[in-house]
């Protein structure tokens, strides 16, 4: 009866559609059921009538708009809102503001019509999601105070970050329908500030999701060029886990342990990294997939049924000492609690176990809502409020108009960590890079700016010494102690890094009133008076930053008060004179260096005329690479690749500033590009590399380097191809050749 009346109800109140979209509307009912259905065991009294009313509000407010998949919008909040319910495990609140969560942005419901529907505190969520949704369009230090913005939200009320994860996660699977440039650019953002948020919230299957789908859009060949392996290799590695799990599950049968045991593969991602940073082929990775052991365990004897089953499998298979975590001990501070080992298992292959508890598992899976789930009365673990604690203490002075922001934010909250002790064995978590004088600033600013050096395990270290797991540190301070500029490329937290600034700034405060000193009897010669005015034509006039730059510049003599001849005074104010025209002298002579390089590329961006360019040096692009062109300030425009170790980061950061590009078909014009080559030392290696190279393939040698020791060589070649197939080309005939290991194209080194 209730059913009948919920869609009664549903049909009275939905947007009128005419006989066409007739079945869209039994689409969106169906969602909308699906939704409720994945509720119920949350919902108390009168919660699915707010759930509807909140449909409906959603509903109405979208039933003009369009995704670009031509399905109604309304699709897409009911997707984020049961994304919310079943992967993240979040309640009826946050399903109310995942269904509204677009609706204050780009509708004309206002937050004031929310906070009279549903109260202050669903409008307040709903305020910050749509903060959010513009951060990473605009220019970057409006970006960065956007950020800000969430972060603020997000230690306000965490469910802000969790729905947003939902919201992008829903857009990366619905990514095929955007256009490319806009594919790279949201993919890039993702990879960069949502997936390793969404690590640290302790989502790990969202995190892995979001990895796989950026590197769909921003790798596609090698992403295929895995799954595709993957999907051969599936019947082969079944077989392999179930021999691998047979004798354990014999023996686990025996103890009195409840306990689930299966194999799951590895992300496509984190194959990829293995590929890349081991520098091997995918047969050679190992680890393609884990072992999961699940235990079902009361509260009190989690800890030890866990060591009981790893002592179980290490008395069947042989552990690597070095490859054990124990986050049972010490948590990871996303609230994430397991066992890992690797071990060798049947054929001579290495295997990694991870042994967790049912509670732990789903804190695991589903991260800061299971966290609090399971957190009683504030009990001994407050893990993420204390990490909110200290996103609030550094938002709180973080100079946020500094391009920086977010790559400090990255290194400081995002990384994996490390845990370190005190002189009384208190333990402090630090990002992964830490140093010593990262270390003093987190136990105090004073004993930060005082800090000339540490003593780790009772041995002297400077304050550059990076930390490690297990470090205990005992700081030494100095009264005569004061941070210099380059005190900040030691530091990788944003605390230290903020605390280290303010201290240059005072310092430069004290030297800057000499300055002022200087400027007052300077204007003052000159008949003008010292103002604001005259002091922003003085910035303006120098290309300094802000006043107080410049009476550092003045104290410090890097500026030429002599110049100040040349203004005018007017009454008591300065007049800017007239700038030299430099801008078309730089514009011919730019012409002038590129113009033969025209012709390489088409850029597909407002216009499609052919323009000057350069090639990036970071990862020195060339023909048939997917590239992207990147609008530079004072270089035109450059292109990169892809797959640049830097475009994820300026495709997040910059995206206004990202350029459509493709390659035109040119076989006239040669490309720098390199190589590195490892095999075994043997007479005549190198006559047979140069044989292929020039002979064979007729390929011009730029430079070519070999070192050879205890009998492997390593060689760099530097050569020039026409295009990326040639290259393919040529490492497939090097790999050919006897004795040859591996053949790698250089990725970040500079070739030039």
């Amino acid at each position: 009866m209730e059913e009948a009346m919920e869609n009664q109800t549903t049909e009275i109140l939905l947007p009128k559609y005419n006989l066409d979209e007739e079945q869209e509307k039994k689409e969106i009912i169906r969602h909308y059921r699906a939704l409720l259905r994945s509720l119920r065991p949350k919902l108390k009294r009168g919660d699915k009538e707010l759930v509807r009313q909140a449909f409906e509000m959603a509903a109405n407010a979208h039933k003009t708009m369009r995704r670009k998949s031509g399905e109604p919008y309304i699709i897409h909040p009911l997707a984020v809102a049961m994304i919310c319910v079943e992967e993240i495990g979040l309640g009826v609140r946050s399903t109310i503001c995942a269904l509204l969560h677009d609706t204050v942005e780009d509708t004309d419901i206002s937050l004031d019509d929310v906070e009279d529907e549903f109260g202050t505190e669903i409008a307040r969520i709903v305020d910050g999601l749509t903060k959010i949704s513009n951060v990473i369009d605009t220019n970057t230090s409006q970006q960065a105070e956007n950020f800000k913005k969430i972060l603020l939200t997000l230690t306000d009320d965490p469910r802000v970050i969790l729905i947003k994860l939902a919201d992008r996660l829903h857009n990366m699977r619905t990514l095929d329908h955007m256009k490319r440039e806009k594919q790279l650019k949201i993919a890039s953002e993702t990879v960069w500030v949502y997936a390793p948020l969404a690590h640290r919230m302790g989502l790990y299957s969202i995190k892995t999701e979001l990895e796989d789908l950026s590197m769909k859009y921003m790798e596609p060949e090698a992403y295929k060029d895995i799954a595709k392996k993957l999907a051969e290799t599936k019947r082969e590695r079944s077989r392999y886990i179930n021999e691998f799990i047979r004798p354990l599950k014999e023996k686990l049968e025996g103890s009195d342990l409840a306990f689930e045991i299966y194999g799951r593969p590895k992300s496509i991602h984190s194959i990829w990294n293995k590929i890349k940073k081991k520098s091997v082929s995918f047969e050679e990775v190992y680890d393609l997939f884990a072992i999961r052991v699940i235990l079902d365990s009361a509260a009190e004897k989690e800890k030890e049924d866990c060591w009981k089953v790893y002592s179980l499998i290490t008395d069947e298979y042989t552990p690597s000492p070095e490859r054990l975590r124990d986050w049972l001990s010490n948590p990871k501070s996303n609230g994430y609690e397991a066992l890992h080992t690797t071990v060798m298992g049947p054929q001579g292959k290495w295997v990694e176990v991870q042994i967790r508890s049912k509670r732990m598992n789903e804190i695991a899976e589903k991260g800061l809502a299971a966290h609090y789930k399971y957190k009683e009365g504030g009990g001994e673990e407050d893990r993420f409020d204390k990490w909110f604690g200290q996103i609030r203490e550094v938002l709180a002075t973080h100079d946020t108009d500094t391009v920086d922001f977010l790559q400090d934010f990255k290194t400081s909250f995002l990384a994996e960590e490390i845990y370190v002790y005190t002189p009384k064995g208190d333990v402090k978590m630090l990002p992964v890079g830490s140093t010593a004088l990262d270390f003093a600033f987190s136990i105090h600013s004073a004993i930060g700016t005082k800090c000339i050096g540490a003593k780790v395990h009772h041995k002297l270290v400077p304050i550059s010494h990076k930390l490690r797991s297990g470090d205990q540190i005992e700081i030494i301070t100095s009264n005569k102690q004061k941070p210099s500029e380059d005190w900040l490329n030691l530091v990788v937290t944003a605390k230290a890094k903020s605390k280290i600034k303010d201290s240059l700034r005072e310092e430069k405060r004290k030297i800057a009133d000499d300055g002022k000193y200087t400027l007052q009897r300077k204007l003052e010669g000159l008949g003008a008076a010292y103002n604001q005015h005259n002091i922003e034509e003085l910035v303006h006039f120098y290309k300094l930053p802000s006043p107080l730059d410049l009476l550092y510049k003045i104290a410090t003599k890097s500026i030429d008060l002599r110049e100040l001849k040349d203004f005018h005074v007017l009454g008591d104010k300065l007049e800017h004179p007239k700038p030299k025209p430099v801008v078309q002298e730089l514009a011919i002579d730019q012409q002038k260096n590129y113009n033969k390089k025209d012709s390489e590329l088409i850029i597909f961006g407002e216009s499609s005329d052919r323009i000057v360019y350069n090639l990036a040096k970071c990862c020195n692009p060339i023909p048939g690479d997917d590239v992207f062109g990147f609008v530079s300030t004072g270089k035109g425009l450059i292109i990169h690749r892809t797959s640049c170790p830097n475009a994820a980061q300026l495709m997040a950061n910059y995206g206004h500033r990202v350029v459509k590009t493709k390659w035109a078909k040119n076989k006239e014009i040669s490309f720098l590009t390199g190589l590195k080559i490892i095999g075994m030392d043997d007479v005549g290696v190198i006559n047979k590399i140069t044989n292929v190279i020039s002979g064979d393939m007729r390929v011009n040698i730029a430079a070519l380097t070999i070192e050879s020791a205890e009998g492997i060589f390593r060689g760099t070649i530097k050569v020039f191809v026409h295009d990326k197939e040639e290259l393919e080309e040529l490492v497939e005939r090097l790999k050919q050749l006897n004795g040859i290991q591996t053949v790698d194209r250089f990725d970040t080194e500079s070739i030039a």
